[in-house]
């Protein structure tokens, strides 16, 4: 159950052919987000169980989930955008529903994130499923 932004972002991951590239595209897409404010930069948009400093901001406008973050390392950054993709626009019953690791399968990168990144990228996930549980 996948938006039509995060096909569209599955369809450019398709014409990578290699892990380099798509692992340089998703360190763009994150070099592409806004900048979290420093003022939402505080241990309760802190994600715990991350090798890098990672910040999530999350609210629901009109039902639906948007949310922001930032890290100092450059491919969690792009994974934030990435997951920002999948998630964004979504009501909490739609979050909860998603199979993100399926979903990030179809773009290549779950065999390719060392075990540090792969289990920052599931507290990611579970923050995000968390805020939208408590909100549904």
């Amino acid at each position: 159950m996948a938006t039509a932004a995060f096909e569209e972002l599955v369809e450019d991951f398709e014409f990578l052919d290699d892990w380099e590239d798509r692992y340089r595209h998703v360190i763009d897409l994150g070099k592409a987000m806004d900048p979290l404010e420093e003022a939402l930069r505080v241990p309760a948009t802190k994600v715990d169980g991350c090798a890098s400093q990672v910040w999530l901001h999350a609210q629901f406008d009109d039902g639906s989930l948007h949310f922001d973050g930032a890290s100092d390392a450059m491919i969690v950054s792009g994974l934030i955008a990435v997951l920002r993709v999948l998630y964004n626009g979504l009501t909490p019953a739609e979050v909860v529903a998603v199979d993100a690791r399926a979903e990030m399968g179809r773009l290549g990168l779950n065999d390719h994130l060392s075990a540090q990144r792969s289990n920052g990228l599931r507290a990611m996930i579970e923050r995000i499923r968390e805020t939208a549980a408590q909100t549904a």
